[in-house]
């Protein structure tokens, strides 16, 4: 069965939470431009793999592949080109400190629209070690076999 996706919400990378745990949230604002935004309302964007890093004072995202807009004849971008992530002073302030952090890292786990505008969920995240992948796993099996029991008690 896959995945419900929430109103709104054009791409997810379903491995970042198996692959890292999730510490903090963001909100940013992705810099694109107008062909790219049709692209991506298309849903003709893959987020699986990218990351975000923080140059200077400002974010970066990288690796996100957005495939150029069919219909487009004027601008011709490159469909991995890195963009700039839009964040408050303060919020970049506190990403400098947390990914300066042995083993933090910038992870995006959704690309959304709201009000119009794209928008990126980002997630300071730690790497899990493999153990903790494996009781993901559990985990995950354990929900899937008691909504399986829910559901055929209830024919």
């Amino acid at each position: 069965m896959p995945r419900k996706k929430s109103p709104g919400t054009v791409a997810t990378n379903r491995k970042a939470l198996f692959n890292y745990a999730v510490l903090e949230t963001y909100e940013a604002g992705i810099c694109l431009t107008g062909p790219e935004v049709k692209s991506v309302r298309l849903g003709n964007v893959t987020i699986e793999g990218s990351f975000a890093r923080v140059d200077g004072d400002e974010v970066f995202l990288h690796n996100l592949s957005i495939r150029p807009y069919e219909f487009n004849h004027v601008q011709v971008l490159p469909p991995d080109r890195i963009r700039k992530l839009l964040l408050g002073r303060k919020e970049i302030d506190r990403l400098i400190g947390k990914t300066r952090i042995k083993g933090h890292t910038l992870v995006p786990l959704e690309i959304y629209f709201k009000n119009g505008w794209a928008k990126l969920k980002l997630a300071l995240a730690q790497g899990k070690q493999h153990k903790d992948k494996r009781d993901s796993i559990k985990k995950r099996e354990v929900e899937r076999d008691m909504e399986r029991a829910v559901r055929s008690r209830n024919r």
